[in-house]
């Protein structure tokens, strides 16, 4: 597999953000004005709203944070969050002109082309980078410092990219995995 197709192979799986509005929420007259809720406080201290297209969850805390996961993109976070800000306008609740949401990670996937050693992997890329205890998990650990992002490694060859906060930092991080696996000769 070349680089270009390496990189094009990432998809990403889940965006999770973050937003706020400046002051307290009412979550208890919120779940009953609002459609598309679960506010259950003695199970989880925030309300859950769920948009349908994007498909995403919006979890709103009582002090205003809001935390936006599952969705599939940046744009879809966003979609997400400006349906819920448009719908607490609609009730009354001030909300920022501009969101502006802060990604606080990118979850995604991709495929190395090929099975892995991981035994052999665990020792190539070096101890110190390297979680690898296949009694407790069947997964490699890698842990890069540039891009700063955990990477998954299984003997399928699939991957999976958690802690980037750009999908460039996803494809980079794929590009260099991939570099240091073929480099060591590893990719059946």
């Amino acid at each position: 597999m070349s680089r270009a197709n390496v990189a094009r192979s990432v998809e990403v799986q889940n965006v999770v953000a973050s937003t706020e509005v400046s002051f307290e929420l009412d979550l208890d007259r919120l779940s009953l004005d609002m459609s598309s809720t679960d506010y259950d406080p003695e199970n989880f201290p925030g309300l859950v709203y769920r948009t349908h297209d994007p498909k995403a969850a919006c979890l709103v805390f009582r002090s205003g944070k809001i935390v936006c996961t599952g969705a599939d993109s940046v744009t879809d976070v966003n979609a997400a969050i400006e349906t819920l800000f448009d719908e607490l306008d609609s009730l009354g609740v001030p909300v920022p002109d501009d969101p502006s949401p802060t990604i606080q990670n990118i979850v995604s996937s991709a495929d190395l082309g090929g099975a892995l050693n991981l035994n052999a992997l665990a020792i190539g890329l070096g101890l110190e980078a390297v979680e690898y205890e296949p009694e407790q998990f069947p997964g490699l650990v890698y842990r890069l410092d540039e891009p700063n992002v955990v990477i998954l490694m299984f003997g399928s060859g699939k991957i999976v990219i958690t802690g980037a906060e750009a999908v460039a930092d996803a494809e980079s991080a794929l590009e260099v995995v991939d570099s240091d696996v073929r480099e060591l000769g590893l990719l059946g």
